[in-house]
């Protein structure tokens, strides 16, 4: 009796998109690397978004969770457990970027970045990827604050980057205009300038939190009205 091939057609398409994922990641390990000097310990350049969208298949949404499940694993390969630091940054922030692309609103590469990637302690390294995040908020402030308001909170506390901070926190304020938002979000802006002991520019931030009318809880009110009065005095001391 002739065994009889399965149609290509009857294949499930996840096997085709996991075939393609499989191919897509080997591509990835190889990509501008010399066939004969290969160094697993190396995180390549990612390929191109148009292939990978190509080996997508019409579902990027999946490609989206292996491909970053596969860049989250990378430090675990065989044998070897390589530190964050060790990673390059730039073609890290090109997988990063490209997952989000696959998957816009998914807050996973920006939580990658933030959180975990920025935390490494080599101030360039955490630049870069504060400097994705901020990028990819521009695109979707409305869903990508939160990512934003740990990059600010990084560039304070980590970097002690005042300026960089007052930067994100300024733009955290202006972009976020309509959308719902904790109100200490917005308030950042204004207690980094205090840090900054730039008072006057402190003073008029809270003013405008207070009269724009998008901060509404009482409580939150009363408290910016106390942080105004501290302010007066501040700025009569320095007068005196």
């Amino acid at each position: 009796m002739i065994n009889r091939l399965r149609p290509m057609a009857s294949v499930p398409r996840s096997v085709w998109l996991l075939l393609a994922c499989a191919l897509l990641l080997q591509l990835g390990w190889r990509w501008n690397q010399n066939n004969d000097a290969v160094q697993a310990e190396q995180l390549p350049a990612p390929p191109p978004l148009a292939a990978v969208r190509l080996a997508s298949l019409g579902d990027p949404l999946a490609m989206a969770k292996g491909w970053l499940l596969y860049l989250q694993a990378f430090e675990d390969q065989p044998g070897v457990s390589l530190p964050w630091r060790s990673l390059d940054y730039d073609h890290l922030a090109g997988w990063l970027e490209t997952g989000l692309a696959l998957d816009p609103r998914s807050q996973y590469a920006l939580v990658a970045a933030s959180e975990v990637y920025a935390g490494v302690s080599d101030p360039v390294r955490t630049r870069r990827m504060l400097d994705f995040v901020a990028r990819s908020f521009h695109d979707d402030p409305a869903h990508r604050w939160p990512a934003m308001a740990q990059a600010t909170l990084t560039a304070k506390h980590q970097l002690h980057d005042l300026p960089l901070a007052l930067a994100y926190a300024r733009q955290l304020r202006l972009q976020t205009a309509g959308v719902r938002v904790p109100p200490w979000v917005r308030e950042m802006e204004a207690f980094i300038l205090e840090d900054m002991d730039q008072l006057d520019s402190a003073q008029i931030v809270l003013g405008g939190l207070i009269q724009d009318g998008q901060i509404t809880d009482p409580h939150e009110l009363a408290f910016l009205a106390r942080r105004l009065d501290t302010l007066g005095r501040k700025l009569s001391k320095n007068v005196q």
